[in-house]
């Protein structure tokens, strides 16, 4: 599959509070992803984004899942999220133990989306070597930290509309 250039283009802000859990496993490629993510949502107005670091990727599911569950539930410290964006980054080895934690992540962040209707940008990437952890998360033309800030912020821009439909349709 080959590798395509992320679109630059001007994002309206759709408000809200972002949060994004980032290993901290691979520092070198999840740290430029981070700082590629804030920027893109800051550009994009958005000024209330909660980071938590986490030690490794198995560990992103289990943080996400207290976030969701927070903003789900409105406790009193928490505010409603718009969207989680995760990111980590697995090098595949010489055993099996990379595409189990990749696999398991990848489950845990969608069980934790459909229950708490918050979207979870899963950019928890399982490469191959550091060649590809360097296009995917150094490059500014691929960097995937920009490609899920876009994408958190489209999916909150949907999940809004939802709910305006459904106050729509219930009145």
């Amino acid at each position: 599959m080959m590798l395509r250039k992320i679109q630059q283009r001007k994002i309206q802000s759709p408000g809200g509070t972002f949060a994004i859990v980032a290993s901290r496993y691979n520092a070198r490629y999840v740290d430029a992803m981070l700082r590629a993510a804030e920027v893109e949502l800051r550009r994009a107005g958005i000024s209330k984004i909660q980071v938590v670091r986490v030690p490794g990727a198995y560990e992103i599911p289990v943080v996400a899942a207290r976030l969701a569950r927070n903003s789900s539930s409105l406790t009193p410290r928490a505010s409603h999220l718009s969207a989680i964006i995760c990111l980590g980054v697995i090098l595949r080895g010489e055993t099996v133990h990379a595409a189990h934690i990749g696999e398991a992540v990848s489950r845990a962040l969608m069980d934790i989306q459909l229950a708490h209707e918050i979207p979870v940008v899963h950019e928890v990437l399982l490469l191959e070597n550091e060649a590809q952890a360097r296009v995917r998360c150094l490059n500014p033309k691929h960097n995937r930290g920009t490609e899920a800030a876009q994408t958190a912020l489209a999916m909150a821009r949907v999940m809004a509309g939802l709910n305006t439909a459904v106050a729509w349709i219930i009145e």
